[in-house]
């Protein structure tokens, strides 16, 4: 049997087209970006391009575009930025949100320099608005508001729209982890009122490494790295030019193929879910999943039982890709911080499944026949 990969939410293939747009700068046009001579200025060059790139496809300025090393990062940096730079000195956010947002808040509370406040979660798994409401009605403007706009989990959606709005209303500052979205979801940031967004190239097809940070133009903040001039005095370091110039590149396909793309997906997705009802009692989806929910991600719960404890090891020994949520460490469920704050008290065995172009109904035919084997 072969490999059957269903765990694109937590990295794509690398798209050939992308490769070959890479190549060049992991070979003869090796410059330093820096250098002033003719390497180091094509490389310069390539940088700037993909700024432009990326910019226009957002619809953001290219002064407003950041590289950095990855979602993670971009995250990290936007909540520093918000708390350090912009003396926001209270941080909305909600208990889904991905460990990058929730240790890096929590680390600032530890130290004393924010306090921190929870949304409300709704049942389904959506985050309560008008609670967010309430809580910048209560601690004006030097807030930072940190939500996702789909969640790695259960794929779904905020109202991003919606947020913006609230958080306009009350001037505060609004980060939105947009990993999962970028590249699937078409952004105009001139039209959306957003302080910080942040991506991950290899989310889309892109390569590994590699990420951005949309920072508002109005903004004033300090840098991220020390020790150079790089990323506008930003982000110091040499650049990552193949990695960026595979960004662009991937985000540039991505839009071009969205619709398609989306419908495609879409389909693939709800006919997983129709087979799984079909052939197996008391499977349930996690969140709001033909709803407001990200068209690659199915989150399914299986009844739980002896036979689904090892579920995710032994899909592995089959040779089917999946995961538990975020994660999963050497083939075994380690439990979910998304799953227990949307479901408490419920013991289900979670299995994510997300979906790219490459994926085929027969590979999902495959997936579900082995799923009824072992379950």
């Amino acid at each position: 049997m072969e490999r059957i990969y269903f765990d694109n939410a937590a990295t794509t293939p690398l798209d050939p087209l992308v490769l070959e747009a890479m190549m060049p700068y992991l070979t003869e046009k090796f410059g330093n970006p820096s250098s002033i001579y003719s390497y180091g200025r094509e490389s310069r060059m390539a940088i700037e391009q993909a700024r432009k790139t990326v910019a226009k496809l957002i619809h953001a300025n290219p002064s407003e575009i950041f590289f950095t090393s990855g979602g993670t990062e971009s995250s990290n940096a936007a909540i520093r930025a918000a708390v350090q730079d912009l003396h926001c000195r209270h941080i909305i956010t909600s208990p889904l949100e991905h460990h990058a947002t929730l240790h890096t808040v929590a680390y600032y509370q530890e130290r004393g320099e924010a306090t921190v406040h929870f949304l409300n979660v709704l049942p389904g798994g959506h985050i309560d608005l008008d609670h967010l409401d309430k809580l910048l009605a209560k601690h004006g403007e030097r807030t930072l508001v940190s939500l996702m706009h789909a969640n790695n989990e259960t794929g779904n959606l905020l109202d991003i729209h919606k947020a913006a709005e609230i958080c306009k209303s009350y001037g505060a500052i609004f980060h939105s982890d947009t990993v999962q979205t970028l590249g699937h979801f078409a952004f105009d940031l001139k039209k959306l009122h957003i302080h910080f967004i942040t991506g991950a190239a290899h989310k889309f097809h892109g390569p590994k490494g590699v990420g951005l940070l949309y920072i508002n133009e109005l903004l004033k903040v300090k840098p991220n790295i020390h020790g150079g001039a790089q990323e506008r005095n930003m982000r110091a370091g040499t650049e990552n030019v193949y990695g960026i110039v595979g960004f662009a590149k991937a985000l540039e396909l991505a839009y071009l193929r969205l619709e398609e793309e989306n419908n495609y997906i879409n389909g693939l997705r709800k006919y997983m879910a129709d087979m799984l009802i079909k052939e197996i009692p008391g499977v349930e989806f996690n969140g709001d999943a033909f709803g407001q929910s990200l068209y690659t991600i199915l989150s399914v719960s299986f009844p739980k039982s002896e036979k689904t404890e090892m579920l995710l090891f032994n899909l592995d020994i089959n040779h089917i890709c999946a995961s538990g949520g975020s994660a999963c460490t050497s083939g075994a469920q380690q439990g979910s911080h998304v799953i227990r704050a949307i479901y408490p008290g419920s013991e289900r065995s979670t299995v994510r499944f997300s979906f790219c172009r490459h994926n085929t109904r027969n590979e999902v035919d495959e997936v579900v026949s082995k799923l009824k084997t072992l379950i």
